[in-house]
C-alpha cells in the first residue's frame, strides 16, 4: 500500500480517557450505528455477564481454600432456592437458608459467610483471598467462627446464619450484579447483631472488590476491620456507622 492509498488516521480525543476507565466511552460510529468492533466487544461483555449470573458456584475449591485459613472447617449450606433458575425468579427464597439446624452455636465475635449472589465468578476468583485478608486485618482479640459457604443466596441469608451461630457480627462476601465492564466484582456486607428481619439500612457495604482494576483485598479488609470496630463500639451497623479513614488510607 502506497502512502497515497493509506487510510487517513484521525486524531482520537477519547483515547487518553479511554485508557483510564473500563467504561465504554467514545466508541465512535459507523453510519448510524456503532463500529463492528464495539458491537462485538459489547456482545462479549453481555455473554460474560450472563455466564456470571447463571453459572453455578463450584464450591469444592472454595471450601478447600477456606479450610486452609485456620478458623475451622468450612460449612456448606444452600438457600431455599432449589436451583439457579428458581433463585433468579424468587429473590425471597435466596434470603433464607434451607436449614440452620446443626450449625455450631458457640458464639463468636464475627463470622464470614460466602454467598454466590449474582456472580459465581466473583466468588470463585476473590472470596478465599478476600477472607484471608480479612482475617489478617481483624483485631487479634476477636474470635472468628468457622466460615460458611451458601449457594443460591442473597445478603440476608447471613442474618439467619449469624443468629443461629450466635455471632456478634457477620460479614457476607457475595458476588455482585455483573455489569458490562465488570463481571467478577465482590461485595462485603457487615451486619451487627444479625437476625432475620434486618434491612439494608442496618448494614454497611464495601463494593467493587476485584483487583487489580477494582478495590484491592488489603484496602477492603482494612475498611471492614474499621467498620467492625466501629460497630462493636456503637452497638449497631448501618447508616449510623461511618468509615472516617483518610482517603489515602483507602488506597491499596
Amino acid at each position: 500500500m502506497t502512502a497515497a492509498t493509506q487510510p487517513e488516521r484521525r486524531f482520537d480525543p477519547w483515547a487518553p480517557l479511554r485508557s483510564t476507565t473500563q467504561a465504554r466511552i467514545g466508541l465512535g460510529r459507523a453510519g448510524m450505528s456503532l463500529p463492528t468492533s464495539a458491537v462485538l466487544e459489547l456482545q462479549v461483555a453481555l455473554a460474560a455477564a450472563r455466564d456470571a449470573v447463571h453459572l453455578p458456584l463450584d464450591t469444592a475449591p472454595i471450601l478447600a481454600g477456606l479450610a486452609g485459613l485456620g478458623v475451622g472447617e468450612p460449612i456448606l449450606l444452600t438457600s431455599q432456592a432449589p436451583d439457579r433458575a428458581a433463585y433468579l425468579r424468587r429473590p425471597d427464597w435466596g434470603r433464607v437458608p434451607s436449614s440452620v439446624a446443626g450449625l455450631p452455636s458457640d458464639g463468636w465475635d464475627v463470622g464470614l459467610v460466602i454467598a454466590d449472589g449474582l456472580s459465581s465468578k466473583a466468588v470463585s476468583e476473590h472470596a478465599v483471598a478476600m477472607a484471608s485478608a480479612l482475617l489478617a486485618a481483624f483485631d487479634p482479640e476477636l474470635t472468628v467462627a468457622p466460615p460458611v459457604v451458601i449457594t443460591q443466596a442473597r445478603v440476608a441469608a447471613g442474618d439467619a446464619i449469624g443468629q443461629a451461630m450466635g455471632l456478634g457480627a457477620v460479614l457476607v462476601l457475595i458476588g455482585e450484579r455483573p455489569g458490562l465492564s465488570v463481571a467478577d466484582s465482590l461485595g462485603l456486607y457487615l451486619t451487627y447483631a444479625p437476625q432475620p428481619g434486618r434491612n439494608d439500612a442496618e448494614r454497611n457495604c464495601i463494593s467493587n472488590v476485584h483487583p487489580p482494576e477494582g478495590l484491592g483485598y488489603a484496602a477492603a479488609a482494612a475498611t471492614a476491620a474499621r467498620l467492625l470496630r466501629g460497630a462493636r463500639a456503637l452497638g449497631r451497623s448501618g447508616v449510623d456507622l461511618k468509615d472516617t479513614a483518610e482517603p489515602d488510607a483507602l488506597v491499596g
